[in-house]
């Protein structure tokens, strides 16, 4: 008889212990609704990281400008002509990428936050010929 009343209490037990985990587990799903409305909505989100993006590309941009003097002034030393060649041609080719760059950066912060995704999705546009 003791056997049998032990083994129902242990079983009433695992049945408790049970329920409670199911109770536990089930109650964030539920209030999930009181915390979506308190996170930042995603267009917020989506136009804070295209300010970050944007500040960074500044920020890259006028690294790139003071590497490019640097550049520009290490070429008053050189005497070779051929070496002066090369650099001319690298300094050439950064300043065209610094450009490039600039020109993109007034480009998307004329454009705002998501210009290069679907709004559905998040994810990337691609136009691809068929």
């Amino acid at each position: 008889m003791k056997y049998k009343t032990f083994l129902l209490v242990l079983i009433l037990s695992f049945i408790a212990v049970f329920w409670a985990q199911n109770a536990s587990t089930q109650a964030p799903a539920s209030g999930s609704g009181s915390q979506a409305r308190t996170e930042p909505h995603p267009h917020q989100n989506m136009m804070e990281m295209h300010k970050e993006q944007m500040e960074t590309m500044k920020s890259d941009i006028e690294k790139m400008k003071a590497s490019l003097a640097a550049m520009k002034a290490n070429t008053t030393s050189i005497t070779d002509t051929n070496e002066m060649a090369r650099w001319r041609n690298n300094v050439d080719l950064w300043q065209t990428m610094v450009n490039h760059m600039e020109q993109m950066q007034k480009h998307m912060e004329s454009m705002g936050p998501g210009m290069m995704h679907d709004h559905g999705t998040g994810a990337p546009s691609e136009k691809k010929p068929q």
